[in-house]
């Protein structure tokens, strides 16, 4: 930097080329590992050293999270100025910038955001009125709508397109699909909402379309930067095209070989044409590891040797370390479970913290065996992909008193909250929302409203809560105060079975609100980055292994990685064909192998069961066959015993059989409706229904109803 110049030695040369090189358009393929998140905060503070304003720069990131951290390592570096750059997710800047520019495109600013719940809680309501519904009509459900609508926006294709493209078997439906993707539109206009992918639609529609908005916006961020830009859609593409029409001063930071979103829409042909759309770009490699041992990245680079398409890199590290990965083909899954429970104690054994071990998968399903035996053997396990905070029915019942104190018009809270109030139904509370929502102020209305008899009480209860609202100071934890108040007696009478479990999410709920000076600014951002429950609070004390998909382990890293389920026809999907679906799970695996940073384990069954419950007999991934001998090491069932041993041969061999004590079989005509057995996981339960040959539906005390295949299911027999 201009006046620190010691600041670059915390840089290689690849990073400080990229952190130097401010004007014009620049790409900066960042290797897993290598630092891209030090080169952006680096890039901010030394714009900023060197005399730029910070309210010029732009940094956009697809977490707020990570918005914040980058900005907070950059005043550390340099000084609390860097707190005023604008940082933030795309969805989280379209709507700061809609509320200021919006009525340039017809809408107030005092607009809701709905989540992908109230979505489909729009389309229920407009299913039903335009009798789209009913026991004879198998029309597709209000969450395939929703994926429709939305697959339509981030991939820029018509609705019409993507129905006959992607869900063919729907086609009968086209045309009352577009029908209610219109009303659709008409309602959250009409009602003063948006959904996330209309955040992001506006924002470009202003950009695009209005010439004083996109030259003041491109004026005032002369400096753009964007992170993981492998991820992004066609849309956030065309914004930062858009956004930089006047200079063209953006740099792009991502790693081809890492794009593996597709499905939320990402194009990984935005980061390949980046150089076409800005002319002169400057192409920097980040290729430096800062995770990795090389017998991993030499692997991880032999996964990625093949690809079709990609910027061409070669990781290397200088962290000492010369265990090469592991692959094991087990029998069946239950081999390889038992392969990977035995690593784990090892590991253990060591002293190896669970927390830094992880078991990754292509798919949910594809743990269930090995959840079976940490189940068994009482260890302690997170499964990622719970639900986010603000995702829970009880609290967006809260959050809808929030939502209406901003935008009385939102009839989705008004219905919800409506529904709340006993004895009122879903006709009733549509007719309520009807008649105050035509009233110049909802709220007067509501507290006139002629009430049936039986839920009298509870509507003048919801009136008198917002007469006592709009009484108060206005600040949020106030207004948090009298809402739960309110909703208290609501709370235990709708969630009866549960509600002391669910007590704690609403003071959680108190905790946050009270950083929080103005209420618009908590309602925005519990929708647009709603927190996570506290899905760790039960195992503080202890050790826990983590279980998750590859999707969601990205970004992560682990001093112990396994990959489960690498079998053909399961690694790659068996949907996927040679193409594009093929690459993007090629680089799925490459993402998962560079979550390791000292051992890395890849494990097959070598036979599965198909879906009509037959056996049949799989080989290792296209992809693993690909990879060269010498970059692993091969484990296989010792002869003599029920451990393991490595080799490096690649040769076939025999599984013994295990030595452990055989728990006798229950057959099928043992058992009958009702008979009480044991499951070495699931617990004690009933059995509900036998499905011959050798299934059963069990209902569980705890865990609910479950399909089991006694060949597997380690049942032993209570009464």
């Amino acid at each position: 930097m201009k006046n620190s110049p010691s600041l670059h030695d915390e840089l290689n040369d690849a990073q400080r080329e990229a952190v130097t090189t401010t004007e014009g358009p620049v790409l900066v393929i960042a290797g897993a590992g290598s630092g891209k998140t030090r080169t952006l905060v680096y890039r901010v503070a030394h714009l900023i050293e060197n005399d730029i304003d910070p309210e010029s720069i732009l940094l956009l990131t697809f977490t707020r999270k990570a918005a914040q951290e980058m900005l907070w390592r950059a005043g550390i570096i340099l000084n609390d100025s860097c707190s005023r750059v604008t940082g933030g997710t795309f969805h989280g800047v379209a709507n700061m910038l809609l509320r200021r520019y919006g009525s340039h495109l017809g809408f107030g600013s005092s607009f809701t955001i709905i989540d992908r719940a109230d979505a489909e809680g729009i389309i229920n309501l407009l299913k039903n009125s335009l009798d789209l519904t009913g026991p004879k009509k198998q029309f597709p459900s209000k969450r395939a709508i929703i994926n429709m609508i939305s697959g339509a926006v981030n991939k820029a294709l018509s609705l019409e397109d993507l129905v006959f493209d992607q869900y063919a078997h729907l086609s009968d439906f086209a045309d009352d699909i577009i029908l209610l993707q219109k009303h659709y539109q008409s309602f959250k206009f009409d009602h003063g909402l948006m959904d996330y992918d209309d955040l992001l639609v506006n924002w470009k529609r202003l950009l695009e379309e209005v010439e004083e908005a996109r030259a003041e916006i491109s004026r005032k961020y002369q400096y753009i930067m964007v992170d993981e830009y492998q991820d992004t859609n066609l849309i956030q593409a065309d914004i930062v095209r858009l956004a930089a029409y006047s200079h063209d001063n953006v740099m792009v930071v991502g790693d081809d070989s890492q794009s593996i979103y597709s499905f939320r829409g990402a194009d990984f042909y935005n980061i390949m044409r980046f150089p076409q759309i800005f002319e002169g770009t400057k192409i920097i490699k980040l290729e430096e590891n800062y995770r990795s041992t090389q017998p991993i990245l030499s692997l991880t680079n032999d996964i990625i040797r093949s690809a079709a398409e990609k910027y061409t890199k070669t990781l290397f590290t200088n962290i000492e370390g010369d265990v090469k990965p592991v692959l094991y083909g087990g029998r069946d899954e239950r081999t390889e479970a038992d392969f990977v429970m035995e690593q784990i104690r090892k590991f253990q054994d060591e002293g190896v913290n669970l927390s830094e071990i992880a078991v990754l998968f292509r798919s949910g399903f594809h743990s269930f065996k090995l959840e079976l035996e940490l189940g068994s053997q009482s260890i302690q396990f997170e499964k990622r992909g719970g639900l986010k905070l603000t995702e829970s029915a009880h609290m967006k019942d809260v959050l809808s008193i929030m939502r209406l104190l901003t935008n009385p018009a939102d009839n989705l809270s008004w219905n919800r909250l409506l529904l709340s109030i006993d004895k009122v139904g879903p006709k009733t509370a549509q007719k309520i929302t009807a008649t105050i929502s035509a009233s110049p102020d909802p709220f007067t209305a509501l507290s006139s409203y002629p009430s049936g008899k039986t839920w009298k009480d509870g509507v003048t209860r919801l009136a008198s809560l917002f007469d006592k609202l709009h009484a108060s100071t206005g600040k949020p934890a106030e207004l948090c105060e009298l809402a739960l108040e309110w909703y208290q007696p609501v709370f235990e009478r709708l969630y009866a079975d549960d509600y002391p479990k669910r007590q704690k999410d609403l003071d959680q709920l108190k905790n946050i609100i009270t950083g929080y000076d103005d209420l618009q600014s908590f309602i925005d951002d519990t929708t647009l980055d709603p927190p996570e429950a506290d899905l760790q609070a039960y195992n503080e004390d202890q050790e826990t292994l983590v279980l998750s998909t590859i999707h969601s382990s990205k970004g992560l890293e682990w001093e112990v990685v396994f990959i489960i389920g690498l079998a053909d026809g399961r690694f790659p999907h068996s949907s996927a064909f040679p193409g594009e679906q093929w690459e993007e799970e090629r680089r799925l695996l490459y993402v998962a192998a560079t979550r390791a940073k000292k051992h890395l384990y890849m494990t097959y069954p070598r036979e599965l069961m198909t879906p009509d419950r037959k056996f049949k007999r799989v080989g290792m991934s296209p992809f693993l066959t690909e990879l060269k001998p010498g970059s692993y090491e091969r484990m296989e069932p010792s002869p003599s015993s029920a451990s393991f041993t490595r080799r490096t041969q690649q040769t076939g061999f025999d599984f013994p059989k295990k030595t452990v004590k055989k728990q006798k079989k229950i057959e099928l005509n043992e058992l009958k409706k009702g008979s009480r057995v044991k499951h070495p996981f699931f617990g004690t339960g009933v059995v509900e229904r036998k499905i011959p040959p050798k299934s059963l539906e069990i209902s569980f005390d705890r865990h609910g109803v479950k399909t089991l295949h006694l060949d597997y299911a380690k049942l032993s027999l209570l009464d």
